[in-house]
C-alpha cells in the first residue's frame, strides 16, 4: 500500500475483460463463500474433526504459501486481478517467475487448499478442490492473451517450461 500503490489499484480492480473469466470468478466466489459456511458448520455441529497435526502442517503450509504471495507482489509491478496487458508491462524473468510462469497461481493454490485444514474442515477441503480447476482453466486463457499481446512471452514460454508447479505443469 505504501511502497507500490499502482499494485494495490490494479490487485482490487476486478472488472473483467474476458467472459470466460466472469465466470470462472463467479464460480471461484461460489465455492468461497460454500467452503467457509461449510467450515464454520463443521466446526459448529463437530461432523468431522481433523487431527491436530494436519491442523498444524496446513498452517505451516499457508504461512509459507502467504510468503511466496508476497515475493511474487514483490517481484512482478504489473500484477493485475484481471487479464490485461498495461502500457509498458515487461515479461519478468527472474525470481520465481524463473522458476513457474504463473507463481502467483502456485501460491494462491497452496493458500486456498491450505485454509480449510487450517479451519479443520476435510469438507471444505473437497469444495476447495475446485479452485486449481479454475486456475487451469484461468492459465489458459491468459497465456493467449499474453501470447498475442506481450512482447516476449512466447520466447519465455519456451524458457521457463512449467506454469505451476515445476517439472509437472
Amino acid at each position: 500500500m505504501i511502497k507500490n500503490p499502482d499494485l494495490l489499484h490494479k490487485r482490487l480492480n476486478s472488472k473483467e475483460k474476458e467472459s470466460e473469466q466472469e465466470i470462472l470468478l463467479l464460480i471461484g466466489g461460489v465455492m468461497f463463500i460454500c467452503g467457509f459456511v461449510i467450515s464454520g458448520l463443521n466446526y459448529r455441529f463437530k461432523l468431522f474433526i481433523l487431527p491436530k497435526c494436519i491442523i498444524v502442517i496446513a498452517t505451516i503450509i499457508f504461512l509459507l504459501a502467504y510468503v511466496l504471495y508476497a515475493e511474487v507482489l514483490r517481484e512482478n509491478m504489473y500484477l493485475s486481478r484481471i487479464i490485461e496487458i498495461q502500457e509498458n508491462q515487461k515479461v519478468i524473468d527472474t525470481g520465481l517467475y524463473g522458476i513457474v510462469r504463473h507463481p502467483m497461481y502456485s501460491s494462491t493454490i497452496l493458500l486456498f487448499l491450505s485454509i480449510p485444514l487450517v479451519l479443520g474442515s476435510l469438507f471444505s477441503f473437497l469444495i476447495f478442490l475446485v479452485y486449481p480447476v479454475i486456475i487451469v482453466k484461468r492459465i489458459k486463457n491468459e497465456e493467449q492473451v499474453l501470447e498475442q499481446g506481450l512482447e516476449g512471452y512466447s520466447e519465455y514460454k519456451k524458457k521457463v517450461k512449467y506454469r505451476v508447479i515445476p517439472f509437472i505443469w
